[in-house]
């Protein structure tokens, strides 16, 4: 039983609380993982109003263009006319703890929460190495998102991989800590 469409671009949601660092990278790292068959959007509880310069520069080594990126707010994707959401994840604590909006159509949820970089504290190379990982967490859940065979798993199957996807590899990061 086919879960969802794949006729057409996925829309997949990704939200924290400030919009400038791990949704943001989720969205850029999805947009060229799932090209054609997902488009990935990130949007913030409370916006911090601009992409966090680490971000920007994590990106940028791994040659992503980052002048279409900024910081917005979820009531963008929460109205009428926004695009129909098939998936909406949590990348941050703070983001899985507020009261949603009420996604029109009703998307598959899932947390995958990982520490925020941009709380990162000492010198420029530790902050740059929080962004750091968190870009490779994203990079890891996501490819394992775009690989999954959502024409073949049924809705619980499915959401049980999700829910997987962000366990697992936060456990997996624990134990290499």
């Amino acid at each position: 039983m086919q879960v969802v469409s794949i006729n057409q671009p996925l829309n997949v949601l990704f939200l924290c609380s400030g919009n400038s660092a791990r949704s943001i990278m989720a969205e850029a790292i999805l947009n060229r993982l799932g090209m054609g068959k997902f488009k990935g959007y990130s949007a913030g509880s409370h916006p911090k109003g601009a992409v966090n310069p680490h971000t920007s520069t994590v990106l940028r080594k791994s040659t992503f263009d980052v002048s279409k990126l900024h910081s917005k707010s979820w009531d963008e994707f929460a109205t009428p006319d926004a695009p129909k959401l098939d998936f909406v994840f949590t990348v941050c604590d703070d983001a899985a703890k507020e009261a949603c909006p009420i996604w029109p159509g009703q998307p598959m949820t899932a947390h995958w929460g990982l520490p925020d970089p941009a709380k990162a504290q000492g010198t420029e190379a530790e902050q740059a190495l929080a962004f750091a990982d968190a870009y490779r967490m994203l990079y890891q859940r996501i490819s394992i998102f775009v690989s999954l065979p959502l024409d073949k798993l049924s809705k619980l199957s499915l959401q049980k991989q999700l829910d997987e996807i962000g366990q697992t590899q936060r456990t997996a990061t624990k134990q290499s800590a």
